[in-house]
C-alpha cells in the first residue's frame, strides 16, 4: 500500500496533556482498513483512561476515541469492498466465532476490540481497524454532516441496546436517571418505543433539555433524600393513572448516587438497567430484588447489527442529535478535556480532524 501520513494525540501519563505525534501506516492487515476520521466523540469512559482512574488494556503511548466515523482509504485483500465508503465505527468489535458471539452477546466477547483502548482509536486523523463489523452510513446524510454521526457508535447505540433487553414496550412507565451524554438518548429511544418517560437529574438544564426532547415529567434529586423523590415520583404515577408497577429503570449517570437512585426506585416486577459507568461502590440492599420479584442487568456497549436501525432513526430525526452535540477541531483536544474536567461541557463534544 502506498504509505498514509497521519498524526493523534497520544496518551503517554495520565493526568497529563495528550502530544500530538506524527505516525505513518505503511501496512495493513488482510481483515483491515485505514479509515481516514471524519469525527471522533469525546466519552466518560476516555476521561477515565485519561485520569487513569481505568487502565487502557494497550500500553501506553495510546491514542484513545472510541466514537468514530469516516471514510475507508485502504484496505487489505480481504476489504476491497469497503473501498471509499462511509462508516461508523463500532465501539465494541466482536470476534464473531465465539460462544458468546454465537449466543447473540457479541457485546461481551471476551475478544472484543475497543479503539482506544485495546488498539489506537480516533483521536487522530486515521486508524487501522478491522472491518467485520463497520457500518456502512448512507451516501445522502440529508441535513447531517458525517463527522455528527461519530457519536452514535457509544452515546445513542449504548442505550439503544439497553432499551431492546429491557423488553420496553408501549405504554410501559420509563425513568432515566442521569439525562446527560448518555441519558439524553435514553429518554429519546424510551419514547420512540412509546413509553411515558420521567427524568431524574440534579442539574435543572439538562432536565429541561430532557423535556424538550421527549421527558413527560421531570424530577430534580438535588437536595433530595431516596425517599422523598420516590414519593414525589408515585404521587405523579397516581395523579397522571400510570403504571403503578413494572416500571423500567435505566441508570445513567454513571455515578454511585445515581445508582443509588435508581435502585430505590425498583417497583414490584421492575427493571433496573446499570448503563453508566462510575468506579465508585453503591451501597444498595440486594434483597429488594427479591423482595419485589424485580430484575437487574448491566449493559455494556451495543451489539454491532443495531447500529443500522439507530443510524436510521437519527437520518430520519425521531432521534434529536445537533441539539447535543458541538464539534471542535482536534488541536483542541486538551482544551476541551479541560473543560469536561471541571463539568463545564454543556454539549457531547465530537472532535474534527
Amino acid at each position: 500500500m502506498e504509505p498514509i501520513k497521519a498524526s493523534g494525540y497520544f496518551l503517554s501519563e495520565f493526568n497529563k496533556p495528550l502530544e500530538k505525534r506524527d505516525f505513518v501506516i505503511d501496512q495493513v492487515a488482510d481483515d483491515e482498513v485505514v479509515v481516514k476520521v471524519a469525527g471522533c466523540g469525546l466519552c466518560h469512559t476516555d476521561i477515565t483512561f485519561y485520569t487513569g482512574q481505568v487502565t487502557p488494556k494497550h500500553e501506553m503511548p495510546l491514542i484513545l476515541g472510541h466514537e468514530i466515523s469516516g471514510t475507508v482509504v485502504a484496505t487489505g485483500s480481504m476489504g476491497q469492498g469497503w473501498m471509499g465508503k462511509s462508516v461508523i465505527v463500532p465501539a465494541v468489535l466482536p470476534c464473531g466465532e465465539c460462544e458468546l458471539c454465537k449466543n447473540e452477546r457479541d457485546n461481551i466477547c471476551q475478544k472484543q476490540l475497543m479503539p482506544g483502548n485495546d488498539f489506537h482509536g480516533g483521536f487522530a486523523t486515521h486508524l487501522k481497524v478491522p472491518f467485520r463489523v463497520l457500518c456502512e452510513t448512507p451516501e445522502n446524510l440529508g441535513d447531517f454532516k458525517l463527522p455528527q454521526l461519530s457519536v452514535i457508535a457509544d452515546a445513542i447505540t449504548t442505550p439503544y441496546q439497553s432499551l431492546k433487553r429491557s423488553k420496553l414496550k408501549k405504554g410501559d412507565l420509563a425513568v432515566v436517571i442521569g439525562v446527560g451524554g448518555i441519558g439524553i438518548y435514553m429518554v429519546q429511544h424510551a419514547k420512540i418505543a412509546g413509553a411515558t418517560v420521567i427524568a431524574v437529574d440534579v442539574d435543572d438544564k439538562k432536565l429541561a433539555a430532557a423535556q424538550e426532547q421527549g421527558a413527560d415529567y421531570i424530577f430534580s434529586a438535588k437536595g433530595k433524600s431516596e425517599k422523598d423523590l420516590k414519593n414525589e415520583i408515585r404521587e405523579t404515577v397516581k395523579a397522571n393513572k400510570l403504571p403503578r408497577y413494572f416500571w423500567k429503570v435505566f441508570e445513567t449517570s454513571g455515578t454511585g448516587a445515581g445508582q443509588q437512585t435508581a435502585f430505590s426506585l425498583l417497583s414490584f416486577g421492575g427493571t433496573l438497567a446499570i448503563v453508566g459507568f462510575t468506579m465508585e461502590k453503591a451501597p444498595v440492599r440486594l434483597s429488594n430484588l427479591m423482595a419485589f420479584d424485580a430484575e437487574m442487568f448491566g449493559n455494556w456497549g451495543c451489539r454491532p447489527q443495531y447500529y443500522t436501525n439507530v443510524v436510521e432513526d437519527v437520518l430520519s430525526k425521531k432521534i434529536k442529535l445537533l441539539e447535543n452535540i458541538q464539534e471542535y477541531p482536534l488541536d483542541d483536544i486538551n482544551k476541551v478535556i479541560g473543560l469536561a474536567l471541571e463539568h463545564k461541557l454543556e454539549k457531547r463534544a465530537i472532535f474534527v480532524p
